[in-house]
């Protein structure tokens, strides 16, 4: 090496601060709603109830835009191969009878158990012919959606994820995930 050479630190070595693990949301998942400051908690759940995806969003955002990134979470381990990430059907609520939405779980292959909201029905008539064929809606089906609102009764039960008490998202998120660690360690053991 000639002796007025540059030298640079091994890449171990390097002090600069890179992200590891999770990366906190600039606003904290902290938004404006209508009772002041607010967090979403955003799940998706199994037929019985268990949590399968949990996503962190500020109060004021909508339900819908984080059906995808919450499909997009999604990884249920089998006993060979790779793991699920196409449920047979998804149960939601009018929030998110969309056209994005529906026709992503069409390209998909998956089931969509999301009745249609009045205003949608009323664009679809008004349109006549060209408003399409009306949403099939699997009633009996449809009735197994209050696991998920089950799921978030048992959420607020804890004190600490009811009321948010921690600053940062990656926090209050490993929080909604040891409950779901607890909620899981239930159901797989035989002690009640």
């Amino acid at each position: 090496m000639h002796p007025s050479s540059p030298t640079r630190p091994f890449r171990h070595l390097d002090l600069r601060r890179r992200p590891r693990g999770c990366v906190e949301p600039p606003d904290h998942a902290v938004g404006r709603s209508r009772g002041g400051l607010s967090t979403k908690i955003h799940q998706l759940v199994d037929g019985n109830g268990l949590p399968l995806v949990a996503l962190l969003t500020a109060g004021q955002a909508g339900d819908s835009p984080m059906f995808l990134p919450l499909m997009g979470h999604l990884r249920v381990a089998r006993p060979v191969g790779r793991p699920r990430t196409r449920p047979d059907a998804v149960r939601g609520d009018k929030a998110y009878s969309s056209r994005a939405i529906r026709g992503h779980l069409r390209a998909r292959g998956i089931k969509a158990v999301i009745p249609e909201p009045s205003d949608q029905q009323g664009h679809r008539k008004r349109r006549g012919s060209r408003g399409g064929r009306p949403v099939g809606l699997d009633a009996a089906d449809y009735k197994g959606r209050n696991v998920i609102e089950r799921r978030y009764c048992h959420i607020k039960q804890w004190r600490g994820l009811a009321t948010r008490y921690d600053k940062l998202a990656i926090t209050y998120r490993a929080a909604v995930i040891l409950n779901a660690v607890i909620a899981w360690t239930r159901q797989l053991s035989d002690m009640p």
